[in-house]
């Protein structure tokens, strides 16, 4: 397949597109995949003088509201030039483009550190000043006010989390291959358990190290957070927890076999807990809850492109073990809910 033929895109249509919409346009474009299988779909194109970035949902039947690229796009736009590092908007694409709508942004040069192959280079200073930056980009986030750049109907804050909980639950009936009495018993806790919110923001909803682009020469400056299609107003905490939650040894195996975000050389979660805290000024009660909810989120998560593996629609290598990471994930969580983790 030529870089003018790639799955998922028709290159062809998306370039009629661009000459009609994107200032600058060159040419006929050409693609690669840079990512794909496990959430939307990452293309970088091309006209041989500027550079762009596409997602697009996975290939496949969709998991409802979890792919959202009109989502994305919109929180990308309201979010650039006010204090959270994003790429710049350039298009919303309509799905009679080719098939499925699409969120453009421009090409954000830097790093991206997905395993521990990407940390080895770093030394272990400027692992900790990394880990201790992203925290800092998901406290600044958590300040930017919703209303004053125009998201503050992107959520409905009050309730968030027992909706959290109940649509996670909905998720996993969909996407479930097996019978996973961990799992079981973590909602049923989680839906006895499920505090009043700590208080309402912008949340990321996927927030770790491999969804930022960071400098090559110094990782603790964030270039981009990147992958917002899950983004909404809700409770921050949850946002954090689920950011210490992708620390957890299993969750590697959703990456392919190596995560940076499990990396022992990462910040210790107490480290990251007590800078969010000097950065944020917030009061991290009920912290147990939103690590056991942010356990079981990325439990099912690990179900969701388990089946999509089994079904033959994911692309690229890495997921034959995905399948064994809901349990642990599961256990983890249960753990979390007794004061254990």
């Amino acid at each position: 397949m030529t870089a003018t033929e790639v799955e998922g895109l028709d290159l062809a249509a998306l370039s009629g597109y661009f000459a009609a919409h994107v200032p600058g346009f060159a040419g006929q474009l050409t693609a690669e995949l840079v990512s794909g299988g496990r959430s939307n779909l990452t293309y970088k194109l091309t006209d041989g003088r500027s550079t762009w970035i596409l997602r697009r949902p996975p290939l496949g039947t969709l998991t409802p509201s979890a792919h959202d690229m009109g989502r994305e796009y919109r929180v990308v736009a309201a979010l650039h030039g006010h204090g959270v590092p994003v790429a710049a908007p350039v298009a919303l694409v309509d799905s009679d483009v080719i098939g499925v709508p699409c969120a453009v942004v421009a090409f954000v040069p830097g790093s991206v550190l997905r395993s521990e192959d990407d940390l080895a280079s770093l030394s272990d200073e400027d692992v900790r000043r990394c880990g201790l930056a992203l925290v800092d980009t998901l406290a600044a986030l958590h300040a930017v006010p919703s209303a004053e750049v125009g998201l503050a109907d992107l959520g409905r804050p009050d309730g968030y989390l027992g909706r959290q909980v109940r649509r996670w639950y909905g998720q996993w009936e969909r996407v479930r291959t097996r019978d996973l009495p961990d799992i079981e018993a973590l909602h049923e806790r989680l839906v006895v358990a499920c505090p009043s919110e700590s208080g309402a923001s912008i949340v990321h909803g996927d927030f770790r190290v491999d969804n930022a682009i960071v400098d090559p020469d110094d990782p603790a400056r964030i270039r981009a957070v990147v992958d917002w299609e899950m983004a909404t107003l809700g409770d921050p905490l949850a946002d954090l927890a689920l950011h210490l939650a992708y620390a957890h040894p299993a969750f590697a195996a959703v990456l392919g076999g190596s995560a940076a975000s499990a990396s022992p050389r990462m910040p210790t979660r107490d480290a990251l807990v007590e800078r969010y805290v000097a950065a944020s000024g917030r009061d991290l009660a009920d912290l147990g809850f939103h690590l056991a909810l942010a356990y079981f989120k990325i439990a099912v998560i690990a179900e969701g492109i388990h089946q999509r593996h089994l079904r033959g629609d994911t692309r690229g290598d890495g997921f034959a073990r995905v399948g064994d990471t809901p349990a642990p994930l599961a256990a983890a969580g249960l753990d979390a809910l007794r004061g254990r983790s």
